[in-house]
């Protein structure tokens, strides 16, 4: 027989600035080894060049990750016209260099509102995390193998563009849905300019209420309370026989507006995050253990 897990002791919710050079698989494991905690788990992968908000999650917490997940994200980063590489950043090999002049500003925003805000289609990049039958398009990237990729939906909230001082740079401030790359922001912006461009120094200021501003390093970062990773949910106080019924998991009548509903017993505690269920009731999505 496996030997059994041990219950994780060490909750709570890290929103760490995650450093140049490490993935956020990396941040996972420093965590780990420093919490001494095996359940860790991180809300939204950032490039190993990338920097800024990552949030993780210890012990229980992670079993509220996919309401961080599907917040919106906030970036900043430097888009370079004329030079195109073959994983959309500057880690990548150049594929294509193009004499685009100095860019004008008016004409790179006027491409962006009208093509690249709203809803909108990407096709992801080879160098990412997704996934095509069975198997991660970097690793396929890594083999030689290039694979069509279908587009995916993603939401561009705003996209904003302003002058760096130097002609063939623009600084980029994103706004965005869960699973957008702004690395395929910036080159198809260079193709809807007439050449190519690549995207450097990225850097994420906000994840959903997580923000630069309350974000440390790996090894300073402190433990909020497991309620944080619910922030933006609509919050329910539960009276003791309520709490009972959440506690079990129970379908209940649903509360107003549309949900999803955090749900918090007498003593300030998360019990469970509920979701519409039909017309008129409430199923819960997750209960949270309390011991």
């Amino acid at each position: 027989m496996g030997r059994r897990r041990k219950p994780a002791t060490t909750h709570g919710i890290a929103v760490v600035d995650k450093p140049a050079g490490v993935t956020s698989h990396d941040v996972v494991a420093m965590l780990r080894r420093r919490f001494d905690e095996r359940q860790v788990g991180h809300g939204g992968t950032l490039d190993p060049s990338a920097t800024g908000v990552l949030v993780v999650a210890v012990g229980k917490a992670t079993k509220l990750l996919r309401f961080v997940e599907k917040t919106s994200k906030a970036y900043v980063g430097e888009i370079v016209f004329g030079t195109e590489t073959d994983t959309l950043d500057a880690d990548g090999e150049v594929t294509a260099t193009h004499e685009m002049g100095d860019i004008d500003l008016a004409a790179a925003q006027a491409a962006v509102d009208e093509h690249l805000l709203g809803d909108i289609e990407q096709i992801p990049p080879m160098v990412s995390a997704i996934k095509i039958d069975g198997k991660r398009l970097h690793e396929l990237a890594r083999e030689g193998v290039e694979v069509d990729r279908p587009p995916r939906p993603v939401t561009i909230y705003s996209f904003s563009l302003m002058p760096t001082g130097e002609p063939d740079i623009l600084l980029a401030a994103v706004e965005c849905g869960s699973g957008t790359y702004i690395r395929t922001l910036a080159a198809d912006l260079g193709h809807l300019l007439g050449g190519g461009a690549h995207l450097r120094n990225l850097r994420r200021t906000a994840v959903g209420q997580f923000t630069l501003g309350e974000a440390a390093g790996p090894d300073d970062c402190e433990l909020l309370p497991v309620e944080d990773a619910v922030r933006t949910l609509t919050r329910v106080d539960a009276t003791a026989q309520l709490a009972d019924l959440v506690a079990n998991g129970r379908v209940l009548p649903a509360w107003e507006g549309p949900g999803p509903w955090a749900v918090f017993g007498p003593s300030g505690s998360l019990l469970a995050v509920y979701e519409r269920y039909g017309s008129t009731e409430a199923k819960p999505m997750v209960v949270v253990p309390q011991s």
